[in-house]
């Protein structure tokens, strides 16, 4: 049996996205391990569209990431639109940003949590018991929300994980304060509402598809700034459409359980939420991290319960 794998599929991505390195405003070097470094948006102006690739290589491949004209809110009508056909592998398996990586204290210490198909090669967290999948790959592709660059040090553990020599690593960075970091995490609108799924144990082998939709917000330079729109496209005006198998009763309790207001803590932009806990992310609800508005369709059925709202005012009040 042919072995799906989405650092194969992302590799691909990557090549095409260094031999378009000029137009896409990124640049690349080699790192003192023999790494494929890539920055994105941190010394580089990056863009829109060094986001969609990155984006694209976040899901390993498997899922279609494009900006696009939405029907609303009205004031931020530029979208980024995610499409999937094998959305747990592609959004949980690859995009979903569970690695951390950190070594060193006080200010020489280096922190920046991983996503991409990497992932499913080092296999480090829990989740990928109940994903089910594993990569097989003699190269691996790894996506860090950061501005600089990874030591040594933690590229000889990401390599070690993964069973690969570091010269065939790939690492792509941005930082969130950048046009291309703040288009690869609202493109996670869809990643979001998979992993919200897992939380209130919707079986994942039953979410048959998946598209999704936020608005893109403008970056700032403030890091928390930065950190509240990404985090508010996609809760106040981030829309999921989910295809699953099973009953019609459990695909209406999975929509009306998946809106971010559902949480104890909707309500205000992110960066008042960020700082009334103090910076703690752990301290925030869980249940916040989800779209605004969902529709599910049981595709056994023929029936769609739809479920949230999209909020234009909270959106105008963080994005301005």
């Amino acid at each position: 049996m042919t072995i799906l794998s989405v650092n194969a599929k992302a590799l691909r991505l990557v090549d095409k996205m260094v031999r378009d390195a000029a137009e896409l405003r990124i640049s690349v070097t080699t790192g003192p391990l023999g790494e494929r470094l890539i920055d994105a948006g941190a010394a580089v102006a990056g863009g829109i569209e060094a986001g969609l690739h990155l984006a694209r290589i976040c899901m390993g491949g498997l899922g279609t990431v494009s900006a696009a004209a939405d029907r609303g809110p009205d004031s931020w009508p530029w979208s980024v639109v995610v499409r999937s056909s094998l959305p747990v592998i592609a959004c949980l398996g690859s995009q979903y940003a569970g690695w951390s990586l950190h070594h060193g204290d006080g200010g020489d210490a280096y922190f920046a949590l991983g996503s991409g198909p990497a992932r499913a090669l080092a296999h480090k967290e829990a989740l990928f018991d109940e994903v089910a999948y594993r990569d097989q790959a003699d190269h691996g592709v790894l996506v860090l929300e950061t501005d600089t660059a990874p030591p040594p040090v933690i590229v000889e553990k990401v390599a070690e994980d993964c069973g690969i020599p570091p010269s065939n690593l790939t690492f792509i960075y941005a930082p969130t304060r950048s046009l291309a970091g703040t288009i690869q995490v609202v493109a996670r609108v869809l990643e979001v509402a998979l992993h919200k799924a897992h939380a209130v144990h919707f079986p994942l082998e039953r979410i048959l598809d998946g598209l999704g939709t936020a608005p893109i917000s403008p970056p700032h330079p403030d890091f928390v700034t930065a950190l509240g729109r990404t985090n508010d496209a996609i809760i106040y005006g981030g829309h999921v459409h989910l295809f699953v198998s099973g009953s019609k009763e459990d695909a209406e309790g999975l929509a009306q359980a998946l809106p971010s207001a559902g949480s104890r803590d909707f309500g205000a932009p992110f960066a008042e939420i960020f700082k009334r806990f103090n910076g703690d992310f752990y301290a925030i609800d869980p249940l916040l991290f989800s779209p605004a508005e969902v529709i599910v369709t049981a595709v056994d059925h023929g029936a769609s319960f739809h479920s949230g709202a999209r909020s234009r005012d909270l959106l105008d009040k963080s994005f301005r």
